[in-house]
């Protein structure tokens, strides 16, 4: 097959999985804003701060239809030990939270269908109440509430509809956008190039062996859950067995080396330990038994092997994929801009450009510069997420106060002389 016959497959195969994301994730997105809009202020924040099953369960509650992703959870989950939620809460929020939302249920259930996706938010709350309880059994609970001044990605809206909308598109949309664009290039690259059903007759790709080899592929990068959904459906149209990809839909969007090192940081090793050990686990045996209840139900991708649907798509796939992608490309063009000014643009002899470890999206971004920005001195923080600089301007800054206001917001800093 020639070079042009491929490229041709792909771009069916791109604007086929754009047709069936589309329409799902805007409604997810939109959703996701009202209930921001309406959530009362401080809601998060109460009935945490127990070292007890119920508020571990609280903690797993909230964080099943939240929209953040790994590293958005980083910040929200030090404002909510700022505020004294316990150890165990921390923990199920940050085993719950990035596994899914409300986003990410609508577009598991446009790729996968509805069992596998109400199973979904099911996994991440028990998993969440798991590991915090198991973090409230083997570990010392705090000698007193802990208070501490940090940002946190949960706050008030206000606006009405628009504000919701304006959240929804220009906040969540831009904190995945990179990562749901990867998902899809790399699902219409695996629907293009992997035959269909070529792994079931792989051994490797089968049973435990399979779910190892995707845990260790999944473990220490970054995953974004929605952006998981449509290379997980390419891969069981592959031949993957559904249980090994609710693996890698558990597994990725959990954990990734920035996660981790913040667990650790926070809350200490045999925490991390805990964290970790869940997550793996669990996820084996979730998904073995997933395996197991569905027997004979068919679960897979919507992904076309040949880049041909059924049917023709709505005009209502067709205009959400348009506006999906326009959004899209206006997000790129946004950071491109910003990159480009930020390289005309060299800062003044007395401005500072600190080098910021961790940052993976657009969550990371907002709350770096959040934190810095509420530093008296600073009078403008512009965070670079492509090189991980960030250039702060203001009068008499103080370096110690600087890198101090990036570590509260989960990240580690340095000077970038």
């Amino acid at each position: 097959m020639g070079i042009s016959v491929w490229f041709e497959t792909f771009i069916r195969q791109l604007w086929q999985v754009m047709l069936d994301l589309s329409p799902s994730l805007l409604l997810g997105l939109f959703i996701a804003g009202l209930v921001h809009l309406y959530l009362p202020p401080g809601l998060v924040y109460r009935g945490l701060s127990r070292p007890d099953l119920r508020s571990t369960a609280r903690a797993s509650l909230i964080g099943v239809p939240l929209t953040l992703c790994s590293c958005g959870v980083i910040p929200t989950a030090l404002g909510l030990r700022g505020q004294g939620a316990s150890k165990g809460a921390i923990t199920a929020f940050m085993i719950s939270t990035p596994q899914t939302g409300v986003d990410a249920l609508l577009v598991s259930a446009s790729f996968l269908g509805w069992p596998f996706a109400l199973f979904k938010p099911a996994v991440a709350f028990v998993t969440g109440m798991i590991g915090g309880a198991l973090v409230n059994r083997f570990t010392v609970p705090d000698a007193e509430p802990r208070s501490m001044p940090v940002a946190t990605a949960i706050e008030p809206s206000a606006g009405g509809i628009p504000g919701a909308l304006r959240y929804s598109l220009f906040e969540l949309l831009a904190a995945i956008d990179l990562w749901v664009l990867a998902g899809v290039l790399v699902a219409a690259l695996i629907a293009t190039f992997i035959p269909p059903d070529y792994l079931a007759g792989r051994t490797w790709a089968q049973g435990l062996g399979g779910m190892l080899l995707v845990l260790a592929i999944s473990i220490p990068l970054y995953v974004c859950t929605t952006g998981s959904v449509p290379i997980a459906a390419s891969l069981i149209a592959a031949g993957m067995p559904a249980g090994t990809a609710l693996v890698f839909l558990m597994a990725g969007p959990a954990t990734n080396v920035a996660t981790l090192g913040a667990v650790y940081r926070v809350l200490g090793t045999r925490v991390l330990a805990i964290y970790l050990g869940t997550v793996i686990l669990m996820s084996i045996l979730l998904g073995l038994g997933f395996d197991f209840l569905l027997q004979g139900i068919h679960v897979g991708g919507t992904v076309p092997a040949d880049g041909h649907g059924g049917h023709s798509p709505s005009y209502l796939a067709i205009g959400s994929a348009l506006l999906l992608s326009g959004l899209l490309a206006y997000l790129l063009g946004l950071r491109l801009k910003a990159m480009i000014r930020g390289w005309r643009d060299p800062a003044p002899g007395t401005d500072l450009v600190l080098k910021v470890e961790g940052m993976s999206c657009g969550h990371c971004v907002a709350s770096v510069k959040k934190s810095l920005e509420g530093v008296v001195a600073v009078r403008e923080a512009t965070p670079d997420l492509a090189s991980g600089l960030v250039r702060v301007r203001g009068d008499h800054l103080d370096v110690t106060d600087l890198v101090r206001a990036v570590e509260q917001a989960g990240f580690c800093a340095l000077r970038n002389d």
